[in-house]
């Protein structure tokens, strides 16, 4: 696409985003102007999860791909076009309508982004803003979804022989049912 389309109009999508492969599952519910680019998008999917921004990231819909200004993927034959230059109205063009975000290529950490609705903006209400969530964002390089699995098992049994090494690699309590929309909120401000 060369040019950005512009909405005639600016809308506040209401999004919900779900990291996949969890049970129970975790996600951040959203809300955004429609006219935001991706990588607006990206930057906040990471403050709303609890990211720390440290990893590689792209967004899929259908079979194209978005992301930094990379040229392709480490293969060399999947282009990825620019983040900057599409906003979340043009892959997202009417509730229930889906993408995908990977973040850290190593560990994979894919996210379901899902519209559920569409709204005027609300007088008074400055966006991005977070409405509601479950459950703490695991730690950066843990290892997936499946390497946050073994970690919580660690954790939750101290005569495991890796618990101590693992609380240490931790560095402070964590507490995998914590999330405070008030917390999410006091970051996305940096961005609004």
């Amino acid at each position: 696409m060369s040019a950005k389309k512009q909405p005639a109009d600016a809308q506040i999508y209401q999004l919900k985003i779900t990291l996949k492969d969890l049970a129970p599952p975790l996600w951040r519910r959203v809300q955004v102007s429609n006219r935001m680019t991706l990588g607006d998008l990206h930057s906040v999917i990471q403050l709303a999860m609890g990211w720390s921004n440290s990893h590689m990231h792209q967004f899929k819909v259908g079979k194209t791909y978005y992301g930094s200004s990379y040229p392709d993927d480490f293969d060399g034959t999947t282009e990825t076009k620019n983040e900057e230059q599409i906003t979340v109205g043009e892959v997202l063009a009417k509730p229930k309508a889906k993408l995908t975000y990977e973040y850290d290529f190593g560990d994979s950490w894919e996210h379901e982004v899902v519209l559920e609705k569409t709204l005027p903006p609300e007088q008074g209400v400055k966006y991005p803003t977070c409405l509601d969530g479950k459950r703490a964002c695991p730690p950066e390089d843990c290892g997936g979804v499946w390497g946050y699995a073994n970690m919580l098992e660690v954790m939750d049994n101290p005569e495991h022989p890796e618990h101590d090494e693992m609380l240490e690699w931790l560095g402070e309590e964590f507490d995998p049912e914590a999330f405070s929309v008030e917390a999410v909120n006091k970051v996305l401000r940096k961005i609004r």
